[in-house]
């Protein structure tokens, strides 16, 4: 049976395309997300393709590298780094981690340089490599054993792929680069060869770059356009062909720590995501993992830090005069306080109101039955009594209220002769905020 194939994914590549070409996302408070979600989108599709794979996810690491110490100017033509990408580098690098996939990042070479290391060594044991990525300096590491994918727009390339898409095969990648040079990395290249003009010269002289300087005679015969100007501009800018053809190069023996056979992903670390998603507000990961939590018994209240408590919720049914006393001090002391109504319609013309909840913090919370009419139903409180000692309270503007839907809240209390103020927060405003095309903000 054939080995699953190794997956590289070239994590830097994917965060700053996912940064340019995603529209952008941010938390309620600001916080810029759309990239983090775009690379993990394409992380999650990626390991359900290739489930029983070897897999890493590789950054770039901080620092110069060995290519800025052959060229000085290399890279420096690019602006500073958004501050709306540079801050969402940590929280993509802890999701990586905590959906158990190995990441790595090697200080003094570049993301390219270590994946290219791994897939050579692995392509070596006959093993095949799928590295994910939108970088066309890749196209050098393609072979019978190596393949790209682009997750972002479904390209895929082997070998006839490469030579389809750049008119010249993985092994003249490198010398395709080098002639034509990189304005993104700001290698220099050879002025005014472009992409047509590479291709037909070293498909029209064997040998890659050395073989083509070694017969730049023959370059004026060549069915290119301005072919026979053309070899004295390459004499011209022979040494920078030949940097651009270093820098140019991925770097296929980098010393790593990891073998191909410690890169198996762990099982995801289910509590760490769960703050994550909380922290970005990652709605749909958030609730698909809090089922699969309670499904599994466990317990899913976590601090906003990532650890986890154990919930010790307080709820209670107030039947007594002396506990709806107690929580009514509770409520005049409180900052803010959240509230909400318990009726016998969705429509608020036609609603009576059977109950009255609210909470003053997290987990603590209580409920006044008024009205409610069942077998065996409990002696309940006075309904325009609890309504007369709380009127003061709800209207009062300076004291907050979160509510759920506040504005049915509002209509169905006008009924009892009580006007609710002081409205802060309404819980479904916010989830159209964050979700608009929802069908549903219950």
């Amino acid at each position: 049976m054939s080995q699953a194939p190794l997956v590289l994914v070239d994590g830097s590549s994917y965060l700053y395309r996912a940064f340019h070409a995603l529209p952008p996302l941010t938390t309620s408070t600001g916080k810029p997300t759309g990239a983090v979600k775009g690379v993990l989108n394409m992380l999650l599709a990626l390991r359900k393709q290739y489930p029983d794979s070897p897999f890493a996810v590789v950054f770039d690491a901080k620092g110069k590298t060995f290519r800025d110490e052959l060229f000085e100017h290399y890279k420096s033509h690019r602006p500073p780094m958004p501050d709306d990408l540079r801050v969402q580098i940590e929280p993509l690098h802890a999701a990586v981690r905590a959906l158990g996939l190995p990441l790595l990042n090697v200080e003094g070479v570049e993301a390219d340089d270590v994946i290219g290391t791994l897939a050579r060594q692995c392509a070596a044991l006959g093993r095949d490599v799928v590295i994910s990525t939108g970088d066309k300096d890749m196209a050098q590491l393609v072979c019978p054993h190596v393949t790209l994918v682009n997750t972002m727009s479904g390209s895929i390339y082997d070998v006839e792929g490469v030579k389809a898409k750049f008119g010249v095969g993985p092994e003249l990648i490198i010398d395709f680069l080098a002639l034509m040079g990189d304005k993104v990395d700001n290698i220099p290249g050879v002025p005014g060869v472009g992409e047509k003009t590479a291709c037909g010269l070293l498909n029209g002289i064997d040998g890659g770059l050395k073989g083509l300087y070694e017969n730049l005679d023959q370059v004026a015969g060549l069915p290119i356009r301005g072919a026979k100007s053309l070899a004295a501009k390459l004499e011209e800018h022979r040494d920078a062909a030949f940097l651009s053809y270093e820098l140019a190069t991925i770097k296929l023996d980098v010393p790593l720590e990891v073998e191909v056979a410690n890169l198996m992903p762990e099982p995801p670390h289910r509590e760490a995501l769960i703050a994550l998603y909380r922290e970005l507000e990652f709605k749909q990961w958030l609730d698909e993992l809090l089922r699969e939590a309670k499904a599994a018994g466990e317990d899913c209240a976590v601090q906003p830090d990532g650890c986890s408590v154990q919930a010790e919720a307080e709820y209670e049914t107030i039947l007594e005069q002396a506990d709806f006393e107690r929580w009514l001090e509770r409520l005049k002391t409180a900052e803010c306080f959240a509230f909400d109504t318990e009726t016998t319609s969705l429509d608020a013309q036609r609603a009576e109101l059977v109950g009255v909840s609210f909470a003053v913090e997290p987990g603590k919370a209580a409920y006044v039955p008024l009205c409610h009419s069942y077998m065996g139903v409990p002696q309940q409180l006075d309904r325009d009594a609890v309504l007369a000692a709380l009127k003061p309270l709800l209207e009062d503007e300076t004291r907050a209220k979160i509510c759920q839907h506040g504005k049915y809240d509002m209509n169905v209390l006008m009924h009892y002769g009580v006007e609710l103020r002081g409205l802060a927060f309404d819980t479904m405003l916010e989830s159209y905020v964050l979700d608009a095309t929802a069908t549903r903000h219950d």
